[in-house]
């Protein structure tokens, strides 16, 4: 393997976890699971490398490790992204192909997750597994019950169970958060009364 390889994949990593990951969603944990997820699969790769089979149990080795990690803990569709990308920049790197595409292809995706997860692009969702206290069978009625339990604006609400025995209603929510409105300190509020005596 080529220490150039070596020190783009490391390059990538803090860019992917510590520069975009971390301050715009804040898991530490998954910040963990990340790097150790790339270490492992790099460090295999490097193994697997002189093998030749090297790209069918490469490939075999994402898959598995995929399922084991997804059947853990239920991830967000986001979470989902930088996990595979921190799998893919492993694998590239201990593969240990051409520096040149090797670079390029880790670029792209770092590139990628750091754009299409701005926070100018992407709307900030919530999703929710509520379980409410009765029979909800009018969906305008369930959409108004959920609109006061859930902050922001509604994007789906989808019924996944309708317990008739025990009075219970199972749903998925979407919505997106609304943008923090910032209140006036009590300085400001005393200020608007003075301005206006000012301009009169």
């Amino acid at each position: 393997m080529s220490p150039i390889l070596l020190v783009a994949d490391l390059v990538a990593m803090a860019i992917l976890v510590l520069a975009t990951y971390l301050p715009r969603h804040g898991r530490r944990d998954l910040m963990v699971a990340f790097g150790v997820v790339n270490v492992a699969v790099l460090a295999v790769a490097i193994a697997l490398s002189t093998s030749a089979a090297a790209a069918g149990l490469g490939l075999g080795l994402f898959g598995v490790l995929s399922i084991i990690r997804l059947r853990s803990e239920e991830l967000t569709q986001r979470d989902v992204a930088y996990y595979f990308a921190s799998l893919a920049l492993g694998l590239i790197a201990g593969i240990g192909a051409d520096t040149v595409i090797s670079i390029g292809l880790m670029l792209a995706i770092v590139t990628v997750l750091f754009i299409g997860d701005h926070p100018r692009l992407a709307r900030r969702t919530i999703t929710s597994q509520l379980v409410l206290d009765r029979v909800h069978t009018d969906p305008a009625d369930l959409r108004a019950r959920v609109g006061e339990l859930v902050p922001g604006s509604l994007i789906d609400v989808t019924v996944t169970k309708l317990d008739l025995v025990n009075d219970t209603t199972w749903v998925t929510v979407r919505a997106v958060q609304d943008a923090p409105r910032r209140d006036r300190t009590m300085t400001e509020v005393a200020a608007v009364p003075q301005e206006r005596q000012a301009v009169r």
